[in-house]
């Protein structure tokens, strides 16, 4: 089992910075690829990135590219999301998620392929 929890969603406005937290504990962080995902009032949960185990790969949905930052420090067991540039459209609750490293990488932007979650941190950005 994996615990995660994340932190650091608030209310920003339009341009502005966040940086989301999210601390796993339980079996071995290093184990999982962690991804971020987030929901918008309305519609379905979608991904936003993923970072390998070691940290040397990253990907990102193409709505957020150029403008949101993932990262991971396994010494911590901790997961991040710098979000730059915010927009009104970006407003979600935003979930960590972690897969088991044996599957394949292009899987990872799937949300059926993670196995445990977090409880989701609202973030809110206005125009």
């Amino acid at each position: 089992q994996v615990q995660l929890v994340e932190s650091g969603g608030g209310l920003v406005q339009a341009g502005g910075s966040l940086r989301l937290s999210c601390a796993a504990s339980g079996r071995t962080f290093s184990r999982y690829y962690m991804g971020w995902f987030r929901q918008a009032p309305g519609k379905e949960r979608e991904f936003v990135a993923v970072i390998s185990t070691s940290g040397g790969s990253t990907y990102y949905a193409d709505s957020v590219k150029g403008r949101f930052t993932i990262s991971r420090d396994n010494a911590r067991n901790t997961e991040y999301l710098q979000m730059n540039s915010l927009k009104p459209e970006d407003t979600a609750v935003y979930y960590c998620a972690a897969a088991d490293y044996t599957i394949p990488w292009m899987w990872t932007m799937q949300e059926t392929k993670y196995d445990y979650w977090g409880q989701g941190t609202q973030v809110t950005v206005s125009s």
